[in-house]
């Protein structure tokens, strides 16, 4: 195909993102949008970007000859009927983290795809940071020899809302899970056991809604390798997102990102600027790169960067997680099997 034809659903804040990313890529079209929430607004969004087709309805994108793909952007307890829907109709589909909440919901849906032959791309846009990209290439090239640990820091710069909370999976399924897929990622072996402490230290509430805001997660690869991962929902200096990879012949670490690399250096002290504050601004690039990476896999029918069970193995680390937190014991991913 010359490009690949596109329909984005769900026009929320992540959806919009890739929106105006797929409009830097050459080798795709926008076709349409579709939002439960479709207003004059939004039609006039649409209208500036070229993109002629803006509705309430979902099917009419899955159903549309003129798509090849599906971005599903919408809320997480759409996402299994929509890809199943979507792999039925012969779309190829990009669906944001995570699939599911629920394992078993999961594999229906990777069952469908893999039915219908079609392409299943997951929404872990950390893995094309250039930072994290870097790490993964020298452990694949031996650098650091074999991987004995890894060690993530995860820190948001603000709690999300309370409303938010209700619905997001909590901070192992909503946050956590990009450092769950980023520990396999990075070493190259799958999890076998995960042993995770919660905290609420930031906001009673969120402990009130069953949560936590602050975590650490040890997981026992396959290979007999450590990972060790810290979250929390509050750094008040910024965005915090640091990896070091320790091995048999030496280690390498990625550092956060900064607006500039400049130090000041004066009487009161030495200093610089915060990191990269959000994200949006932290993973600007990587948001790129994977939507240009799953549309040059499906024009040319090469593998994705990111697949189905790679959603699915992070959903596992994430449940076990959660199990662990709340039974104060190692849980294996067997378990949950």
């Amino acid at each position: 195909m010359s490009k690949v034809r596109v329909g984005i659903i769900g026009a929320g804040r992540i959806g919009k993102i890739h929106v105006d990313n797929l409009l830097r890529i050459a080798d795709a079209e926008i076709v349409a949008v579709s939002d439960l929430y479709a207003n004059e607004e939004l039609k006039a969004w649409a209208s500036e970007r070229g993109i002629g087709i803006v509705t309430t309805d979902s099917s009419e994108l899955i159903k549309h000859p003129d798509i090849d793909a599906i971005f599903i952007c919408s809320s997480t307890d759409t996402h299994v009927p929509l890809i199943i829907q979507a792999a039925e109709a012969g779309k190829h589909v990009f669906c944001e983290k995570p699939v599911s909440m629920d394992v078993n919901k999961t594999k229906e849906a990777l069952d469908a795809v893999e039915k219908a032959g079609v392409k299943l791309q997951i929404g872990f846009n950390r893995r094309f940071d250039h930072n994290f990209k870097r790490l993964r290439e020298l452990v694949a090239q031996n650098r650091v020899g074999d991987p004995h640990l890894v060690k993530i820091t995860s820190r948001d710069p603000n709690p999300p809302s309370p409303e938010y909370i209700k619905v997001s999976g909590g901070i192992f399924m909503d946050m956590a899970i990009h450092d769950f897929d980023m520990a396999r990622f990075i070493s190259g072996s799958e999890v076998e056991t995960v042993y995770t402490q919660g905290a609420v230290l930031i906001d009673p509430v969120i402990g009130e809604l069953g949560d936590y805001d602050t975590a650490v997660t040890t997981l026992t690869f396959t290979s007999g390798a450590l990972a060790i991962i810290d979250n929390s929902r509050r750094a008040v200096y910024g965005y915090d997102q640091r990896v070091e990879v320790f091995g048999s012949r030496g280690a390498a670490s990625a550092e956060n990102d900064y607006p500039n690399t400049v130090t000041v250096s004066d009487e009161a002290g030495v200093v610089r600027d915060k990191p990269l504050h959000f994200f949006l601004e932290r993973y600007n690039e990587a948001y790129v790169e994977e939507t240009r990476m799953f549309i040059d896999s499906v024009r040319h029918n090469r593998p994705l960067p990111v697949e189905g069970n790679d959603g699915l193995q992070a959903e596992l680390i994430a449940l076990a997680a959660k199990q662990s937190a709340k039974l104060g014991r190692p849980v294996k991913l067997s378990e949950l099997i």
